[in-house]
């Protein structure tokens, strides 16, 4: 992976990150927080939404909607896991 690539990756991952927190709790995690949510999120998307038939097309704004939504995902399962628990 270049350089430029992972930059990119991070940036996605951070907008998507923010974007997820913004939308499930009203918040963003900080920096480190919404790249790992992001980045997670781009991984569940990545090995969901083709399994379901979605494409979101190509390019960085299909990748950050992807990740966003997969974000998404990921934080309500945490949220449901957490008041299960409580």
């Amino acid at each position: 992976m270049t350089v430029s690539a992972l930059l990119v990756a991070l940036i996605i991952g951070a907008v998507a990150g923010w974007l997820a927190g913004l939308l499930v709790q009203g918040t963003g995690f900080g920096l480190l927080g919404d790249i790992l949510v992001g980045i997670v999120g781009a991984l569940i998307a990545g090995a969901l939404f083709p399994s379901l038939g979605i494409n979101l097309g190509g390019g960085v704004l299909g990748a950050i909607i992807a990740a966003t939504l997969g974000a998404v995902i990921l934080l309500v399962i945490v949220r449901l896991i957490r008041q299960a628990m409580a």
